[in-house]
């Protein structure tokens, strides 16, 4: 069973709870990195980097994130088996 490295976009409906979403959803995977990235007129998104086996579930991962408070919608960028 290997590791894969998972970065995904979030975007938050009220970009003032930016830490505590970012809390809620640490609680839900390991973040192994995380930086705002600017998206225009305001609006920031969330990216961030973790690290989970690559036994499938990365559709429940992100629906369990797509589930926190304050997250609007939840993309998966990247997988990159590590």
């Amino acid at each position: 069973m290997g590791k894969v490295a998972v970065s995904m976009k979030i975007f938050l409906e009220d970009q003032s709870k930016l830490n505590e979403t970012l809390e809620a959803i640490k609680k839900v995977v390991e973040v192994k990195s995380s930086k705002t990235e600017d998206i225009g007129f305001g609006i920031t998104a969330l990216r961030i980097l973790f690290v989970m086996d690559d036994q499938g579930g990365m559709e429940a991962v992100e629906e369990k994130i797509a589930s926190i408070p304050n997250v609007s919608q939840a993309q998966t960028e990247d997988v990159s088996l590590l």
